[in-house]
């Protein structure tokens, strides 16, 4: 009797690599926690005696993030949704997407949400597409605006030679792999889903103000947190380096971004001036409010939609 091999289908070994990608990060970021557990001990000892009041504002702008996304979603679609559903399953997104790497969790829940609507498995995917294409627009345009608000901020790094030759390399691959036909169909789909949705002003609307306030309110958790444990920064600026750590970190597929954007916000507060224990009291304030605090509730809410087979 002969076995037969393994076969492990294309989007499995994705996720395995990505996956594997994650744990490395992960252990990297545990790494440098112990490293430099005497500054992470002090930001919690800070972050403990912070302003009760501030803390509540940025509780409340977290909150707030999952009826920005339910708005982008529904705005980036044509039919109408279930609004409470909508924004419950935006809430189990955001627990999901931090079980998996690369927003694959918060992907795989709005995929299964849209598709329950009645939305083809296409038609769902490029729904998913046009939100995140509004997305990184706008995040893009907040920057750029940020930028030229505080001068001096953000400083391209001097990249060696052999780096700019890696990214041109990237860019020709990645315009290798846009050109091939399959690509240009889901491009041709993405682009019809643009034009739809704005031929409809209030979903047009819906999709660009949902996207601009949810990156807005998340850079107010940050200047909420660091308002509460009183780091010297100027309220633009910090919202200025979050869009910039949070861009930076979603190179790296962690999941919800554990310990990449952990990193990357640590390094541009002290970077831009804050005392280490300062910039650690404000990250760990961060990530109580926006992945810590809500986790298990939203898991449960993630429960409850699949066994209601909304999901």
């Amino acid at each position: 009797m002969t076995s037969e091999p393994v076969v492990v289908a294309p989007g499995r070994r994705r996720v395995y690599w990505h996956t594997a990608l994650s744990l490395v990060v992960l252990v990297g970021t545990v790494c440098l926690a112990q490293r430099h557990w005497p500054v992470l001990e002090r930001g919690a000892v800070r972050l403990a005696v912070a302003d009760q009041g501030w803390l509540l504002v940025g509780g409340t702008a977290a909150a707030a993030t999952w009826v920005c996304a339910a708005l982008a979603q529904q705005g980036a679609v044509v039919r109408h949704l279930p609004q409470g559903r909508l924004v419950a399953a935006q809430f189990a997104a955001s627990a999901a997407n931090h079980l998996l790497p690369a927003g694959l969790g918060a992907g795989a829940v709005n995929l299964r949400f849209l598709m329950r609507c009645g939305l083809s498995a296409g038609r769902a995917a490029t729904a998913l597409a046009v939100k995140g294409t509004a997305a990184a627009v706008v995040r893009v345009v907040l920057v750029v605006a940020l930028a030229l608000a505080c001068p001096g901020v953000l400083r391209l790094p001097q990249l060696p030679g052999a780096i700019l030759v890696a990214l041109l390399a990237a860019v020709v691959c990645a315009a290798g792999v846009l050109a091939w036909p399959r690509c240009r169909r889901a491009l041709a789909a993405v682009a019809a889903d643009i034009r739809a949705v704005h031929a409809n002003p209030p979903r047009a609307a819906a999709l660009w103000g949902g996207s601009l306030a949810f990156a807005a309110l998340h850079a107010l958790v940050l200047i909420a947190v660091t308002q509460a444990v009183a780091l010297p920064l100027p309220p633009a600026r910090v919202a200025l380096l979050y869009l910039a750590a949070s861009s930076a970190a979603a190179l790296l597929p962690t999941p919800g971004g554990l310990g990449s954007l952990d990193a990357a916000l640590a390094f541009a507060l002290t970077t831009a001036g804050a005392p280490a224990a300062a910039a650690a009291s404000a990250v760990l304030g961060y990530r109580l409010l926006t992945v810590w605090l809500p986790l298990v509730p939203g898991l449960v809410v993630l429960g409850v939609l699949v066994r209601r087979k909304a999901l």
